[in-house]
């Protein structure tokens, strides 16, 4: 399912971004409105005219994933894979990349963490999609700009800092 959002973040600065949502499980996923509004609100003015991808997975595909393309074999919560297209006019959409979530592992976080579990959705939508737009977190400076990042933007939308939970 591809849906379009118009997000207002001043008076004057009107951004838009496409979502195509494909859900590979059961069990309670986000609205993709919920989604596409944690995203937009992440990415700023590079919503505007921008498509991003999320795929709901479960922890095979999550940990087949992981291991080929990070090493590392088990599930994880996020993968992010930012589009690998140069720069050129498009007459659509400018594709930023996928999302690729394992909604178990964000349900067993949230407990761990005794997170709440939309709010560690959103936590993880953001976090994805800074990753989307080049934000990292291998160096230590460039982890406390995204998290500092991710805590401002998760504020605007309502949700406590995640990283004082832990």
């Amino acid at each position: 399912m591809t849906r379009t959002a118009t997000a207002s973040r001043s008076a004057t600065v009107r951004t838009s971004l496409q979502v195509d949502v494909q859900r590979r499980v059961s069990g309670w996923v986000p609205r993709t409105g919920d989604i596409l509004l944690w995203a937009c609100s992440a990415l700023g003015r590079r919503a505007s005219g921008a498509e991003i991808g999320v795929r709901v997975v479960g922890p095979a595909e999550s940990r087949r994933l992981n291991a080929r393309y990070r090493g590392k074999d088990k599930p994880t919560n996020v993968l992010s894979f930012p589009a690998q297209m140069p720069p050129a006019p498009t007459l659509g959409p400018t594709p930023l990349g996928d999302l690729v979530i394992c909604a178990q592992v964000v349900r067993s976080e949230a407990c761990e963490q005794d997170k709440g579990l939309r709010a560690h959705w959103a936590h993880l939508v953001v976090h994805g999609a800074l990753h989307l737009i080049g934000y990292d977190h291998e160096r230590i400076r460039d982890a406390r700009r995204m998290e500092r990042r991710e805590i401002a933007v998760l504020r605007r939308l309502g949700f406590a800092n995640p990283y004082l939970s832990r």
